[in-house]
């Protein structure tokens, strides 16, 4: 009697920890953005549609780009907001993208750099990493010879944002680890 008891058991173990593990692959497939290794960092509170703009003021902060602290980035219009915990605006400035745009969604800063070489081979400071997409990571961060232009190799995968000195500095106190980044269109 005790071996059919403990195959019924047995029987059952097997029952439940499948079901537990379609369930779990179910929770898992139903997360936005879930799997997605592109968007490390992100969670799935952004919309991916473009964010309204005041037509009159185009430096005014976007609808729809969040609360509370944060750095807003719009891959349309090539600008960046840094925004205080009560919704207001405390810098806003142009910034020259990369050839990867991060995908539009909420992230947080990973990780900074004093100092370093930029994929292009360009000396540059004040980096601050966020999110990667195409296996490239991305961030903002300043040219030491302080240029701010396009990359000259289209075909060439770089994720650098780049600002002026004085707007990467901003974003240097600004943005630190943790710090939540809003990509919208």
């Amino acid at each position: 009697m005790a071996s059919s008891s403990s195959g019924y058991v047995a029987g059952l173990t097997v029952a439940a920890v499948a079901t537990v593990g379609f369930l779990a692959y179910q929770a898992s497939a139903s997360v936005p953005g879930a799997g997605d290794a592109a968007r490390a960092g992100a969670s799935p509170s952004a919309k991916p549609t473009k964010a309204p703009r005041d037509r009159k003021n185009p430096t005014a902060l976007p609808g729809d780009s969040g609360t509370g602290e944060r750095v807003v980035y719009s891959v349309d219009d090539d600008r960046v907001w840094l925004v205080s915990e009560k919704n207001k605006v405390q810098r806003t400035f142009q910034v020259v993208p990369g050839t990867v745009d991060p995908l539009p969604s909420t992230y947080t800063v990973t990780s900074r750099s004093a100092a370093i070489t930029g994929s292009d081979g360009t000396p540059i400071e004040h980096v601050v990493r966020f999110a990667s997409n195409e296996g490239v990571a991305i961030g903002f961060s300043a040219a030491v010879d302080g240029s701010t232009n396009p990359p000259s190799d289209p075909s060439q995968k770089l994720g650098g944002i780049r600002e002026t000195r004085e707007d990467a500095t901003a974003m240097w106190e600004f943005a630190t680890i943790g710090e939540t980044i809003v990509v919208i269109k």
